[in-house]
This record gives C-alpha cells, structure tokens and sequence, in this order.
C-alpha cells in the first residue's frame, strides 16, 4: 500500500508540475500574466483533485495517522478522482486533440492518477465505511461547483461547457449538475458496497 501511495504522489505532482509549466508558457500567447495565468489554472476541477490526491497520497506515505490519511477523506479523493476520469471520458475526451508534452500531462491528469489512486485504494484496509458515508463523496465537488459558479459569476469564464448555464440555459445545466450529483452518489455506493466486500474476503 505505501509503495502505491508513494507511486501515486509522484504520478499526481509530477502531472500537476507539468500542467503549470505548459500552463506558464502558454500565457504570453494568451496575453495573460504568470497570476492570470496561475488563477486559470486553479479554475479546472481536474487539477483540483489531483491536488488533492497528491496530498492525500502523500499523508498516507508521511503521516498515515493523521486526519488527511483518514479511512473518509480517503475515500472522498477515490470519488472525486474516479470522476475526474469517467466525466473526461464521456464528456470531454472527444472534443480536443492534445498534443506533445499537453498529451502526456493529460493522460496523467485524466487516465493515470485515477487508475493509480484507485490501486493505492484497493491495496488498503477496508472494512471502515458505513452506508451513511456516501454523502460525504459530495462535499468536495459541491463545493467545486459552488466555487466554479462564482467564478463564473464574477468572470465570465467557466472550466467547463456543462457548467455555463449561459452556454447550455438553465434548464440543461440542472440536469448536468443533477446527473454528476447523482453519478457520485452512485459511485459512492458502489464503492463502499466494494469495500464491505474486501473487508469480507479479507
């Protein structure tokens, strides 16, 4: 389990270091500064999570008592990750073509920390989730949503097309959100109904 979390903090920083410096280069071209360019950045859900699962993977490596290595929060990085990967494959995958070093830190961003952090998961103790921890998937990409829709709000500029209710109306937008919403939860299901049954063959 160490060994994985270890694999996967550097998979996460590295994908994340890679992405600002693209980021970075790209910004004179974009008539934007090294903060514009910074902030836009930290606008992505994608990069958000894997900031927190790079975190949260290496608590487990460096402090696996603390509260960032908890069985919960654990879990919440899984979801949010498996989101990142499943939402990019059905609804953004097939509309852009990266290239170079833009392909290679969008396949660790998208397909490799996911696919390893879910690794790292499985590797672990199980046995510690409850039913009444799915709720707790939701909390981080509400809060995601909340700070995007302010953003939006204020900016104009929105990480996504499905979350512009001025691009989609508002009527498209809440099924989106609903849709995400009720995905999580039910990957919040399956993931716990996963680990009773781990806990059990173990």
């Amino acid at each position: 389990m160490r060994t994985l979390h270890i694999i996967t903090a550097l998979a996460a920083w590295g994908a994340l270091g890679l992405q600002l410096a693209l980021s970075l280069a790209a910004a004179p071209e974009a008539g934007q500064s090294v903060a514009a360019a910074i902030w836009r950045f930290l606008g992505f859900f994608t990069v958000l999570t894997n900031l927190f699962v790079a975190i949260v993977a290496t608590a487990a490596v460096l402090a696996p008592r603390q509260a960032l290595a908890s069985t919960r929060v654990r879990f919440a990085a899984l979801i949010a990750i498996l989101l990142v990967g499943i939402v990019y494959s059905l609804a953004l995958r097939h509309i852009w073509n990266p290239q170079g070093w833009q392909a290679v830190a969008d396949h660790a961003l998208h397909d490799a920390t996911p696919l390893l952090y879910l690794l790292a998961w499985l590797s672990g103790r199980h046995g510690a989730l409850g039913w009444r921890d799915a709720p707790r998937a939701l909390v981080f990409p509400a809060a995601y949503l909340a700070y995007a829709l302010a953003r939006g709000a204020v900016e104009g500029w929105y990480a996504y097309y499905f979350l512009n209710p001025a691009e989609q109306g508002w009527a498209q937008f809440l099924v989106s959100v609903a849709a995400i919403l009720g995905g999580i939860m039910a990957a919040a299901w399956l993931v716990i109904a996963l680990d009773k049954f781990l806990a059990r063959m173990r």
